[in-house]
């Protein structure tokens, strides 16, 4: 089988390698689609993981074998399947914080989703793994993962009906958050960036209103399209540190900030006087877990999440290098970047 495996920065090799073997209680998986996600990305850039390694884990695809032991999947079957598994048992997960679990990022499809043919362990198989309906694509299947991640990040945001929401990043994440957002009834729903590209698909998708924080103050604009309360949920979907005082400041009283990307600067100040004064929340979230799939796949299935206006690359697996480079040029026109097993 043919694997794009990532050796070094700007040294990804379209390669040949055995197609995996699979134990009585796995599946083996043909990729049909495979999201390119921004934390790919970020491994490719500044290799943050080590090489030599597959990247990729939002993976919809046909199952082609099945284990002995496997009663509810079969050959020709439809499915996504996420990347990481947790115990369900230990400190954290009692608590409903599975992504935090140690068994967590230990778990993982083999190789990794940017493959042919990818093995997927019985842990996955059982927990992050589901069928994919005849009314959606297998690219439609690939974004289960991404909306169930942002899915996790709205249950600890505590959204209600009514509230005034801003975005911070009109990426794929924060295009996704804008449309859940939206589907949840916000009042309003603001997004920031400085891409004009990416604000303009902001406001097709989901946004009543776009700043573009290269031109205009977001605090001031905030505040005044709030009546000068200042947004009641803030989503930071940038890994820029400088957006988490930023997000504080156009926080209303009593809002919440949700820090749902990483952010790799050195510390910055904030406003903490708020916490107190003004009773703000800022709480963070990574990941997703097993109880967001099935949600992730009903929003798909109804339309909420616009997937075909958000693709707007699709590359073959043996062009993933290039894939990601697109992706990273801030002058692209480009949103969603999917890779495909050939030429589409």
């Amino acid at each position: 089988m043919k694997s794009t495996v990532f050796y070094d920065i700007d040294d990804f090799r379209y390669e040949e390698r055995e197609i995996p073997e699979i134990g009585e209680t796995e599946v083996l998986l043909k990729m049909k689609a495979c999201g390119l996600c921004g934390t790919d990305i970020h491994k490719a850039i500044e290799k943050t993981v080590p090489t030599p390694t597959v990247l990729g884990h939002e993976v919809a695809g046909e199952v082609v074998q099945t284990g002995s032991k496997v009663t509810e999947y079969k050959p020709g079957d439809r499915v996504f399947v996420a990347h990481h598994v947790p115990c369900f048992t230990c400190h954290h997960c009692q608590r409903g914080h599975y992504s935090l679990c140690p068994q967590f990022t230990r778990t993982n499809l083999d190789p990794g989703g940017f493959s042919e043919y990818i093995r997927v362990p019985e842990l996955h198989v059982k927990h992050t793994m589901g069928k994919i309906p005849d009314s959606l694509s297998y690219e439609q299947g690939a974004m289960v993962e991404p909306v169930a991640c942002c899915l996790h990040g709205f249950d600890a945001l505590g959204m209600q009906s009514g509230d005034s929401v801003l975005i911070m990043g009109a990426g794929q994440i924060g295009c996704i958050h804008a449309q859940i957002a939206r589907h949840r009834m916000a009042g309003t729903v603001i997004v920031s960036d400085v891409n004009d590209y990416r604000l303009a698909k902001a406001r097709e998708l989901a946004a009543d209103t776009v700043i573009n924080a290269a031109r205009e103050n977001v605090v001031e604009r905030v505040k005044e399209l709030t009546g000068g309360r200042g947004a009641d949920k803030v989503i930071i979907c940038a890994g820029v540190g400088a957006l988490l005082p930023q997000a504080m400041e156009c926080a209303a009283r009593g809002g919440t900030v949700l820090v749902f990307a990483p952010f790799h600067e050195e510390p910055v100040p904030i406003p903490a006087h708020r916490f107190f004064a003004d009773e703000i929340r800022v709480v963070g979230t990574y990941s997703s877990t097993p109880y967001d799939y099935l949600p992730a796949l009903e929003l798909l299935k109804n339309g909420v999440i616009d997937v075909e206006a958000m693709v707007t690359h699709r590359f073959p697996l043996a062009r993933l290098h290039e894939a990601i480079l697109c992706a990273h040029n801030p002058h692209e026109e480009v949103l969603k970047v999917v890779i495909t097993p050939e030429e589409v």
